[in-house]
């Protein structure tokens, strides 16, 4: 104790000696302070090391201790000539950092495109993956295409109309459809899109150096006899579509349309996309099977996700094809990222093969409906005339159209200012789009603060 009384007087006198010289200034030596505090040498000596780990002074072999002089601050460095190197920026890059921006503290989200926290079957997914990382085999390279037994798990869930070895891991369903459409579109080349559509296709097709057009959707998805004309009028060769709850619009494509949409596309000798990100986000009654089942020549490229409907950091999807479609995808895979993660493949397959899925899944859509309610409610109870729109049945969001004359941007700003954050619907649309909307999420924030998000939404609106 007595020892530690010393060193710490020595500090404090050192610190005091520092704190009105100069950098650089000689401190007294060792044989003055063991001298001025009564200490021994290896007291001084532990004082004096505690304040050099601090940076505060320096000791010099042979010539005593100084002051600490602070190192000169690097000169700023220049870095504008990677501006003309880089060129202009990729199309979609600001709307993307926007979709995945974290809301501000005190916020409350209904922008995400995410489970909240506390939706995600965390604690089963962190078990899974504890144990895929205690068995050195998970570490070794898998198949490229991804794990056999979790291949033939997405084909299954595609109905059956896929096998394993059509399928490819990927991760993540962005990555999923960046790689299809580099694979099955060159630059220049026409994609179409329903209207509105997924923010991340547009800024994918963009990147990917495509034309981007769009084809009119309503409440029963988009319109079989606009796509046909927009195949007939751009001679595309590949649609981009989410038939089950799309977003950010949220229809389902109605039963009488699917054979027309085949259809279609079949006349075209175009690819469909499908990417069936919400199959695991139903909340009323069953969803109709995947179009990839009644495609016996090809035509549909499915893409499925476990992303939206778990959570953000189980970056696992997997896409399928078959013929020489299916093994560009696999090369275009191939060369993105060579495999995915072992310990993550058999972590998924350990989730979704068990049965903490199911239980997550009904979990899940009670938890989604009782959410979607409470939204509901708000918007009757403090913005009734956005409130009767059409409600899906599944999915994540609500698309609100706003009274004509509404600036959806300048609204979602004002928003953000009072407390809530709400997407604009204007970036959702290849075009002009033909009215102003918002994409409301009731999967990002708990039930008993809907009425508070809302209410702060109408001051915005209302105040504007």
């Amino acid at each position: 104790m007595e020892h530690d009384n010393a060193v710490e007087r020595v500090i404090d006198d050192l610190r005091r000696s520092v704190a009105v010289a100069v950098p650089g200034a000689r401190l007294p030596s060792v044989r003055e302070l063991t001298s001025r505090h009564h200490a021994s040498p290896v007291t001084v000596a532990a004082a004096v090391r505690q304040l050099v780990a601090e940076g505060l002074i320096e000791a010099r072999a042979g010539r005593g201790t100084f002051v600490a002089v602070p190192p000169r601050p690097a000169p700023a460095a220049d870095l504008s000539w990677q501006t003309v190197a880089l060129g202009p920026g990729r199309p979609g890059e600001d709307e993307m950092r926007a979709l995945l921006a974290l809301p501000p503290a005190g916020a409350i989200p209904l922008s995400g495109g995410y489970l909240d926290a506390d939706l995600q079957p965390a604690a089963a997914l962190g078990a899974a993956l504890t144990r895929a990382a205690r068995q050195p085999a998970s570490w070794q390279r898998d198949p490229a295409h991804g794990r056999a037994d979790l291949r033939a798990w997405f084909a299954r869930e595609a109905g059956g109309a896929l096998r394993a070895e059509d399928m490819v891991i990927c991760s993540g369903g962005q990555a999923a459809l960046s790689s299809a459409l580099r694979a099955l579109a060159a630059p220049g080349d026409t994609l179409l899109v329903e209207s509105p559509t997924y923010l991340g296709a547009l800024a994918a097709a963009r990147a990917a150096g495509l034309r981007v057009v769009p084809v009119p959707t309503d409440a029963d998805g988009v319109r079989p006899d606009q796509l046909a004309a927009a195949f007939a009028r751009t001679g595309a060769r590949l649609f981009y579509c989410q038939p089950l709850y799309a977003n950010p619009h949220g229809a389902t494509l109605a039963a009488r349309r699917r054979a027309r949409v085949a259809e279609a596309v079949r006349d075209a000798g175009a690819f469909l996309i499908e990417d069936d990100y919400a199959r695991d986000l139903t909340i009323d009654g069953s969803p109709p099977p995947p179009l990839v089942t009644d495609d016996p020549d090809g035509h549909v490229v499915y893409l499925r996700s476990l992303t939206k409907s778990a959570a953000p950091g189980l970056r696992i999807a997997a896409i399928g094809a078959r013929g020489p479609a299916g093994l560009r995808l696999r090369a275009a895979r191939l060369l993105d990222d060579f495999f995915v993660a072992g310990p993550l493949q058999q972590a998924t397959m350990e989730f979704v093969s068990g049965p903490a899925w199911e239980r997550h899944r009904r979990t899940l859509r009670t938890a989604l409906r009782a959410r979607r309610e409470a939204l509901l409610t708000a918007l009757h109870r403090h913005l009734p005339e956005l409130a009767g729109q059409p409600v899906p049945r599944g999915g994540l969001h609500l698309w609100v159209r706003l009274p004509e004359g509404t600036d959806d941007v300048t609204l979602a700003a004002a928003a953000a200012t009072a407390g809530v954050v709400v997407f604009p619907g204007r970036p959702w649309y290849a075009a002009e789009p033909p009215a102003p909307h918002l994409r409301l999420s009731y999967a990002s924030a708990p039930p008993d603060l809907m009425d508070e998000a809302v209410h702060r939404l109408a001051h915005a609106l209302h105040a504007g």
